[in-house]
């Protein structure tokens, strides 16, 4: 007889995700395991600024909100919840969930996983490491209904259910890549079911529900959501998922590498995705490390130029801005600058459409350098710089910005304890066998497509796209829907071709990943994000709209591709 699936949900894609997903996850269908996210990198710099206020907390106090009435209903539905809601300080938080049962009357076994903070070094705010799976695995085969964790990678709650439910050792490779796809595909929510996809148009996805997957013995998968839920599950919105804030073809983790260009993915009927073939290979023998620290302080200021002479009227800012810095007390900031963005349109028949940005920034090590002095030099100018002068909300005093860096170490080095709901310890030993990750050869290209007619019009029209951060990096993922777009595009989205659309990149490493299974090509931009999300220094800190640029731009496209596709119009 087949082993039924283990069904694994997800309700939290980022700590401030939909409040009410835990309850509807847990009512709209059934479940095995209700898992949820709530950590990031600029999440663990807020954790820890929290923490600096009361060392007591730490976590995620929206988890614990959440679980007063979702303890209830998951006792009385027979669901598991692992989520890594405890930050800075699982073991506060598990507390705190026992405390709440005993609250609320409802009898769950609580454990947690620990050892993911390691010693901070001087000048930072916190250091953890990645951990995998198998301490989640340890506590729930230890009787867990609720495991708390710190910072495992977003697949470990996946993986680690799947681990204890199968049965799987370390050495399963294959089966733990493939849940680890899956765990990457549910790890941001509803960007599973349609949330944040190129094609939405034609979709409802007013409310998107949220993703589950169904794991196989074997660690294939169904993506899939409970029905009535909103949105949609196709081979589109999972190939989107597959490749937002990845690499290359291998993707490396704490449990196992998974094997990215062997990936299938086939739909299996109505909100249905089946996920197979995925080939897993042993983890490195390290472990990523993500440290916090304050990198200084930034302020902003966002002038609105109104009408004629744009270039003109942000030049008399620049030059007003600069002379009254110079002759401020501290000088002018490390860092000061300007980007103008030309949102004005000729002969608009709105204000707003008739006007530009210019945006100020500066970064220093002294607040006082970034403060008053900016806002001051910015209010005194309301009087005496271009016509039309205002801005779009009132100068600041200036705030502190952090900076994420990621570093390695020996996993052997990093105690990774499972802490059972008796208060048992067991350390998690690291996997035995370990490969050092290497690059992936170049996959053969398809044939081009024959030379024809070709009209200029968005990329959009023919693919999708996805794109996000990985510290100061950023990712574009491109995908099409058929053979012949394939054939297309692997030959005509060079990395050259991929800089001259996107100017902004040209000056940067970008490198691009071939993922024929998916039809897709995954740029990696190096250095677009500066110092990270949590630094704020570009106008979309998270790289997250990049893809949608790249689909606006124009590019000659076979005829024969525009009128076979069955995508939406794109608007430029």
């Amino acid at each position: 007889m087949t082993a039924a699936p283990l069904r694994i949900g997800n309700a939290s894609g980022f700590y401030g995700d939909r409040f009410d997903a835990v309850r509807e996850m847990l009512t709209d269908g059934p479940l095995d395991i209700l898992t949820g996210d709530y950590l990031a990198e600029l999440t663990m710099l807020i954790l820890g600024r929290s923490r600096l206020k009361d060392p007591a907390r730490g976590y995620a106090t929206t988890f614990l909100q959440q679980l007063e009435e979702g303890l209830g209903l998951a006792h009385e539905r027979g669901v598991k919840i692992v989520a890594n809601a405890g930050g800075l300080n699982p073991a506060a938080l598990a507390g705190a969930v026992a405390e709440l049962a005993r609250k609320v009357g409802v009898p769950v076994r609580v454990a947690h996983v620990e050892g993911d903070s390691l010693p901070v070094p001087e000048g930072f705010l916190t250091a953890n490491a990645y951990l995998g799976g198998h301490g989640i695995a340890a506590c729930l085969r230890a009787g867990a209904d609720v495991v708390v964790t710190g910072r495992v990678t977003d697949a470990a709650l996946v993986t680690g259910p799947a681990a204890a439910h199968f049965g799987w050792g370390p050495d399963d490779h294959d089966a733990l890549a493939g849940a680890v796809v899956a765990g990457h595909v549910l790890e941001c929510g509803t960007q599973a079911t349609g949330g944040n996809y190129s094609f939405f148009r034609g979709h409802d996805i007013r409310r998107p529900g949220f993703p589950l997957a169904e794991i196989h013995p074997d660690g294939s998968s169904v993506i899939t959501k409970h029905d009535g839920a909103g949105g949609f599950v196709d081979v589109g919105t999972v190939t989107a998922q597959l490749l937002y804030e990845t690499g290359g073809a291998r993707y490396a983790g704490p449990d196992v590498t998974a094997r990215l260009d062997t990936v299938r993915l086939t739909q299996d009927g109505p909100d249905r995705v089946r996920i197979s073939g995925v080939g897993g290979e042993a983890p490195p023998p390290t472990l990523k490390v993500g440290l916090t620290r304050l990198g200084g302080w930034r302020n902003e200021v966002v002038f609105v130029l109104t009408g004629l002479d744009i270039e003109a009227k942000a030049q008399l800012v620049q030059d007003q801005f600069a002379q009254a810095l110079a002759r401020s007390r501290t000088g002018s900031p490390d860092e000061v600058r300007w980007e103008l963005a030309r949102t004005d349109r000729t002969d608009a028949d709105t204000e707003e459409t008739a006007a530009a940005l210019l945006r100020l920034v500066v970064r220093d090590q002294d607040p006082e350098a970034v403060g008053r002095v900016v806002s001051g030099a910015a209010i005194e100018l309301a009087l005496g710089s271009y016509p039309g002068f205002h801005v779009t909300a009132p100068p600041g005093k200036g705030a502190p910005y952090g900076v994420f860096e990621a570093r390695y170490v020996p996993a052997e080095d990093v105690e990774h304890v499972a802490v059972g709901p008796d208060g048992r310890r067991e350390r998690v030993t690291p996997p035995v066998r370990t490969k050092a990750l290497e690059e992936v050869d170049e996959p053969d290209l398809p044939e081009p497509l024959p030379a024809g007619l070709t009209q200029l019009t968005p990329l959009g029209r023919i693919a999708g796209a996805r794109s996000g951060d990985k510290g100061g990096d950023a990712n574009v993922g491109i995908w099409v829907r058929t053979d012949d777009a394939w054939r297309w595009l692997a030959h005509e989205l060079t990395v050259e071709r991929f800089q001259e659309l996107l100017p902004e990149t040209a000056e940067l490493t970008v490198v691009r990943h071939v993922l024929p299974n998916l039809r897709a090509l995954n740029f990696v931009v190096h250095g677009l994000l500066g110092e990270g999300v949590a630094a704020q220094a570009r106008f979309d800190p998270q790289a997250k709209a990049v893809g949608e640029w790249l689909r606006s731009r124009h590019l000659p496209i076979p005829v024969t591709l525009l009128e076979t596709t069955d995508a939406p119009e794109a608007h430029a």
